[in-house]
């Protein structure tokens, strides 16, 4: 009898072990209180919603996923906190995608130390795409390097041609921080190249007051304004403009200033103003699944179910796509219906093929650039659009993904990273 009730124990155990191993643990390192409240829950709320279809549909071959929320408000610090809080729990952390500049920077090094991936997706380190040095460090999609580059090139076609912005004034407005600081270095070079004068103009967080800046501009007399702001800045931005007589036509948003959440506070003073943009504005299936399945069954994530296709919502949605493809794709080596550690995932997400073919199985055809990543390019893609606000929504200008000066981009990566890796005492390679 004793025999009999051990190996009803011992299965019962091997049963409950089964259980915990099937499970991927994911930490968010979000932000739903606070100046940028709108889109870390717009954001955050994508991934988890598109996190619970996926779950719903089985899961990645019979692994379900499960995470926990850590508020770090989008302070640096309480980031480095809330990483280190989560890494180790349930098993240990697969990835991790914190949705902020000051956060990644503030844990760069020990992802890699931790060999857990981190994702940042048109954000963060723009030489973090040279994965030789950085092989733990993925800006998927787009940097703000390339996006920095393609504003140029729009500007310039907007000009008439790149030639003629040689004279021409372009300030860049922006968040003093990391975040506003990190497109300097290809600006500084594309006002080199095509003799435009770049006017910097930071504003101090959150950025409820801007009149000086205004001001500043208004004297300047600027052919264009960059506005490289987020949270509740970049709609005081806009109104700001409007009362200094400054056009909005003049104007063109970071992505991270394109979102509902920042033209509908705004009002009038929005319409017609325009952003970069790394997801095309619209509705697809996987949207329509998550709408009908998810919130169907009272498992959606944000409180307000019009914001499902929001932009920051899409972003999110996006997000958790790659992060899903990435298990998806390192199950294919490394066994499937089995949990990944860091290291597979990282793996996984270098051999990142998310192409058109793909996009259209997952529902998802050109809401984003396809995504073809490796030990190189740890971005995949470097495409944008342009997006403009109509009044009441976003509608792409660009009908086809482009791009700006590349070849100038990849030799700053070049120069920054090998800088980095001389700093660091790192020997370039690709991992295997």
């Amino acid at each position: 009898m004793k025999f009999v009730k051990s190996i009803l124990l011992g299965a019962l155990l091997l049963s409950s072990a089964s259980v915990a191993w099937s499970q991927q643990f994911i930490p968010m390192l979000s932000y739903r209180v606070g100046a940028y409240a709108a889109g870390g829950s717009g954001f955050y709320g994508g991934v988890i919603d598109y996190m619970n279809l996926v779950n719903m549909n089985g899961g990645i071959n019979g692994v379900k996923l499960v995470w926990e929320e850590c508020e770090t408000e989008y302070n640096a610090s309480r980031g480095v906190e809330c990483y280190e809080r989560l890494k180790s729990k349930n098993g240990g952390a697969t990835i991790v995608e914190p949705l902020s500049t000051g956060i990644a920077y503030g844990i760069l090094d020990r992802v890699g130390a931790d060999k857990i991936p981190m994702t940042t997706l048109g954000y963060g380190r723009s030489d973090a795409a040279n994965g030789k040095v950085f092989p733990y460090v993925f800006p998927l999609l787009t940097t703000y390097w390339n996006q920095a580059a393609a504003m140029v090139s729009y500007l310039g076609e907007k000009s008439g041609g790149m030639d003629k912005l040689k004279g021409k004034k372009i300030v860049h407005l922006y968040h003093d921080s990391a975040y506003g600081k990190e497109p300097l270095p290809v600006l500084e070079a594309e006002a080199a190249k095509y003799g435009f004068e770049l006017i910097k103009i930071p504003v101090a967080p959150p950025g409820n007051e801007q009149q000086s800046q205004w001001l500043q501009i208004r004297q300047a007399k600027p052919d264009y304004v960059i506005m490289w702001t987020f949270g509740v800045m970049s709609a005081v931005g806009l109104k700001t403009a409007q009362r200094n007589g400054f056009p909005r036509e003049k104007i063109l948003g970071v992505w991270w200033a394109g979102s509902e959440e920042d033209t509908e506070p705004a009002g009038d003073a929005a319409k017609g103003y325009t952003t970069m943009t790394f997801n095309t504005p619209g509705d697809y299936p996987v949207l329509e699944e998550i709408r009908s399945k998810v919130y169907g069954a009272g498992k959606g994530n944000l409180s307000d179910k019009e914001r499902i296709g929001n932009v920051f919502h899409m972003r999110g949605v996006t997000a958790g796509i790659l992060m899903v493809e990435g298990l998806r794709n390192a199950q294919a080596r490394f066994g499937k219906g089995k949990v990944m550690t860091g290291e597979q995932m990282r793996w996984g997400l270098e051999n990142l093929n998310v192409d058109a073919s793909r996009q259209k199985a997952l529902g998802a055809f050109d809401m984003f650039p396809p995504v073809k990543t490796s030990c190189d390019d740890h971005e995949g893609s470097g495409a944008v659009k342009v997006q403009q606000w109509d009044g009441s929504k976003w509608v792409a200008l660009s009908k086809t993904w482009i791009t700006g000066d590349k070849v100038l981009v990849r030799r700053l990566l070049e120069e920054s990273s090998a800088a980095y890796a001389k700093e660091k005492g790192i020997t370039p390679a690709c991992l295997k």
